[in-house]
């Protein structure tokens, strides 16, 4: 199978999760043959293809030593209720760029808060653009701004965010 002009790799894995976050491990060979298609095996790798036949964009990651394809919830409903399960999985590189813009009410809640955009400035590619794609991904005017303000704590070290621990850094 062809994806953009690369060999598209079929597997069946077991759903499993880390933290709160759903993923599957790529068989060896079939990483291995990714690798190749992108010209490298560092993080993060951009890929693309099927899960249960429903198409998806999404970014391979090495974490704690070992690469996963994590499966949120545009690409598998209930994802995190569904752990255990058997999926199938479509996966090719993809050399599509991307590009993720901030929502307004964030990029307005950091031009207010000069420490928390600084340190969203420091943060690294993939934790902004966690950051950015949840907030975007958001579908009520009341949510957005009660994550902005919970994205704003994060930054600032005084609340978990995206799953994750507040950010421990050292303020002058």
């Amino acid at each position: 199978m062809q994806t953009e002009g690369f060999n598209k790799y079929s597997f069946k894995a077991e759903l499993q999760i880390v933290g709160i976050n759903p993923y599957v491990f790529l068989p060896e060979d079939i990483l291995l043959a990714v690798f190749i298609q992108a010209g490298r095996n560092k993080s993060p790798i951009p890929v693309s293809g099927t899960v249960n036949g429903k198409p998806y964009r999404q970014t391979l990651v090495r974490y704690q030593g070992a690469w996963r394809l994590y499966i949120n919830l545009l690409m598998l409903d209930n994802s995190p209720k569904r752990i255990g399960e058997i999926i199938e999985v479509g996966i090719a590189y993809d050399p599509i760029a991307r590009a993720f813009t901030a929502h307004p009410a964030l990029t307005k809640a950091l031009e207010r808060h000069v420490q928390a955009k600084d340190v969203f400035d420091g943060l690294t590619p993939s934790l902004k653009n966690e950051i950015i794609k949840y907030i975007n991904n958001l579908k009520t005017d009341e949510s957005v701004n009660k994550n902005v303000d919970k994205a704003i704590d994060f930054l600032l070290g005084k609340g978990r965010f995206v799953g994750r621990d507040p950010l421990q850094h050292n303020t002058k």
